[in-house]
C-alpha cells in the first residue's frame, strides 16, 4: 500500500494541528492551493517519519520470553531434566495476558497514534492468527514435523513488514535472518530447531528491542 495515498485521509485531521517539532499548520480555504496541499502532505509524512514511537519493549519481553523457553527446552530434552520439557512454553500464555494489560494501558495513556502505528499493529495480529491457524492445521494432519521451520518462517514475515513501515534496518535484517533460519532448519536434527528458534529471536526481536529502545529514548 502507498503510503503517500493514506495521508490524504488525514488532511482534514492536520489543518491547524501543531505536533512536537512543528508549526501550526494556518492555512484559509481561499488561499489552500493545490501546492499549499501538497505541501501540507509532503510535511505529515516527514513529521510521521521522524515521530518515534516505538519503545521496543514488546520486541523484548517476547524475544527473551521465547529465547528462555526456547534454551530450557533444549537443555531439558538433552539432559533430561524433565518427563515434559514441552510444558515450558505454557510461560507464553501468561506473558500472552500480561500483553493485554500492558497495551489496555498504553492506549489509555496513548495521545496520538500514527497511520504507521495502526499498520504494525495489524500485522502482528496477522501474525497471530497464522501462527494459530497453523497449530490447528498441523496438528490435523500430523504434521508436526513442518512446525519449527514454519514458525521461523512465520517469525520473518511480521518482522521484516514492521521493519520496512518503521524504516528499521535492523528488524528488516532480522526477519531475513529468520527465513534462513528456517532454511537451516531442514539440514539439522530436530532438537536443534530449539537453537535455531533462540537464535532467530535474538537477532529478530532481542537486539532490535534494545536499539528501539535506545532510538526512543533518544527521541523522547
Amino acid at each position: 500500500m502507498n503510503v503517500n495515498n493514506i495521508f490524504f485521509v488525514l488532511v482534514p485531521i492536520a489543518i491547524g494541528t501543531k505536533t512536537k517539532n512543528s508549526n501550526p499548520v494556518c492555512m484559509q480555504p481561499e488561499n489552500f492551493s493545490p501546492k499549499d496541499s501538497l505541501q501540507l502532505i509532503d510535511n505529515m509524512i516527514n513529521q510521521a517519519k521522524n515521530r518515534f514511537t516505538e519503545n521496543g519493549f514488546l520486541y523484548l519481553l517476547w524475544g527473551w520470553t521465547v529465547f528462555a523457553c526456547a534454551i530450557f527446552h533444549f537443555a531439558a530434552i538433552k539432559f533430561s531434566l524433565l518427563k515434559h520439557p514441552e510444558w515450558v512454553w505454557v510461560i507464553t500464555w501468561a506473558v500472552v495476558i500480561f500483553q493485554i494489560i500492558y497495551l489496555a494501558k498504553a492506549k489509555r495513556k496513548e495521545k496520538v497514534k500514527t497511520y504507521s502505528d495502526g499498520i504494525i499493529d495489524a500485522i502482528w495480529i496477522c501474525f497471530g492468527i497464522c501462527m494459530l491457524v497453523l497449530t490447528i492445521v498441523l496438528g490435523r494432519f500430523n504434521l508436526w514435523m513442518y512446525m519449527n521451520s514454519l514458525v521461523l518462517l512465520f517469525y520473518g514475515i511480521p518482522t521484516f513488514l514492521s521493519g520496512f513501515v518503521m524504516r528499521f534496518t535492523a528488524l528488516k535484517l532480522g526477519g531475513i535472518a529468520c527465513w534462513l533460519l528456517a532454511i537451516a532448519s531442514t539440514f539439522v536434527a530436530p532438537v536443534y530447531y530449539l537453537i535455531l528458534i533462540a537464535l532467530a529471536v535474538l537477532i529478530a526481536w532481542i537486539i532490535p528491542g534494545y536499539l528501539l529502545r535506545k532510538k526512543f529514548k533518544n527521541q523522547n
